[in-house]
């Protein structure tokens, strides 16, 4: 491997033999949760030149569908260019005839504790899923409803703080909890409970590196809010199945749920949740708009979204955080990987992040903060952003492989002189070797 990646320890080499969950329980240092030698996969631009090779193709002719210039694409693979705008990732996989987690090598390979037992949690939540198919009877005996509530609350509350460990070691049982009641007296709270918990779970998933079982969820989401036929969960599970198939890089996908779920909640005007999920999904067009190319209907989407979120101002309802503020983000995130990085700067700057009460959300802001000042060669800037983000939601940096491929780029840019020590401290936590 080139550049300041080259020199791998034998301890490294004996990690990549093993699984990852191994890998971060063998080398744990218990008093303080975080592994003392491990080093991350290889670089995104590495993943798709070994892709691009398999299947025959130029740079020129993979760069010409992918709609790139083929400079962009062989600075990409070279590595003198982050692959971490999430816009031109999805075009290279449609190029490629590959989801966008085949090229960013998630699930990341866990450095620390919290990352090794999320991931963990995963094959349980995944069998629960699974057994709590709506079209068949529960296995387990219901609960109180009101436990489940609490339950839901709980949860919605690890997943905004980014607790990814906690709401994973919870959502087996909700599930089945939920599952049970909707066939007892209960069954429509039940339902409306289970679209939200699907909801935090394929969130959770999703940060974890999960795309199928993050579709899995929000599948179970739709089932739920189907035999509910309540407007407003149906535009929720919308929202969350689109936001599932943003995770696997289809935008196409992504807007075809987003648009229909509008479209359908835009006949319910009164229902509690209404506003905030029918502007999300406004949000949710906008975005995956952009990443197709279509710029001036992504900003009329923004432009609904605005005015929906005059009505309510900054909210909390569902835990989607819907309102200006929030809006504030997504055009941030948007600028940085469609529009112009100093601009995405720019908005960053008139944004208050503690306007929206929620850490992880806080924490993707910074992160795209960080990338819009890393393409705009601000580079002690961004890292200041990526520290920010860790500092609040550790789980959600730790286990992201564009903050890793973002880091990567800081640390290329400062091979030739000495890393400081901020920098080496974050290669160290993500797994980088300086």
């Amino acid at each position: 491997m080139p550049g300041p990646y080259a020199r791998l320890t034998a301890r490294s080499v004996q990690i990549r033999t093993t699984s990852a969950v191994e890998c971060a329980y063998g080398d744990i240092d218990g008093d303080r949760g975080r592994a003392l030698a491990v080093v991350m996969d290889r670089p995104i631009g590495e993943r798709i030149r070994e892709r691009r090779k398999v299947l025959g193709m130029s740079v020129r002719l993979a760069a010409d569908r992918a709609g790139i210039h083929h400079s962009t694409w062989s600075r990409i693979e070279t590595g003198q260019m982050g692959a971490d705008n999430r816009y031109t990732l999805a075009a290279i996989a449609t190029a490629l005839r590959c989801s966008t987690s085949e090229l960013t090598g998630g699930p990341v390979i866990p450095t620390d504790k919290a990352t090794a037992q999320a991931q963990a949690s995963v094959s349980s939540i995944r069998l629960a899923l699974i057994e709590t198919d709506l079209t068949e009877p529960p296995y387990t005996l219901p609960v109180p409803i009101e436990q489940l509530e609490r339950e839901e609350l709980l949860i919605r509350d690890l997943r905004a703080r980014c607790d990814y460990v906690g709401a994973g070691r919870r959502a087996g049982e909700a599930l089945r909890g939920l599952h049970a009641a909707a066939f007892g007296p209960d069954r429509e709270t039940a339902l409306r409970l289970l679209v939200q918990v699907c909801d935090t779970i394929s969130f959770v998933l999703r940060h974890v590196g999960y795309p199928a079982e993050t579709w899995l969820a929000a599948e179970r989401a739709h089932q739920a809010a189907e035999l509910l036929e309540d407007p407003v969960m149906l535009g929720l599970a919308a929202w969350t199945r689109a936001n599932a198939a943003t995770s696997c890089g289809s935008y196409q996908r992504t807007f075809t749920l987003a648009s229909r779920g509008a479209d359908d909640l835009s006949t319910t005007a009164s229902a509690f949740g209404y506003i905030e999920v029918l502007g999300q999904l406004h949000l949710t067009c906008a975005n995956a708009l952009a990443g197709m190319g279509r710029v001036a209907e992504a900003a009329d989407r923004l432009s609904a979204a605005d005015g929906l979120a005059a009505q309510v101002g900054d909210t909390d309802t569902f835990g989607l955080m819907f309102g200006p503020a929030n809006i504030g983000f997504w055009r941030v995130s948007m600028e940085t990987d469609g529009g112009d990085p100093g601009r995405a700067v720019t908005l960053a700057r008139a944004v208050n992040p503690q306007a929206v009460p929620s850490p992880s959300r806080q924490a993707a802001f910074y992160l795209d903060t960080a990338r819009a000042l890393a393409r705009s060669e601000s580079d002690k800037q961004a890292l200041r952003m990526i520290l920010a983000a860790e500092r609040i939601a550790p789980q959600k940096v730790h286990s992201a492989p564009l903050v890793a491929e973002l880091v990567r780029l800081l640390l290329h840019r400062a091979h030739t002189r000495a890393v400081d020590a901020e920098l080496r401290g974050i290669c160290e936590r993500i797994g980088l070797i300086p």
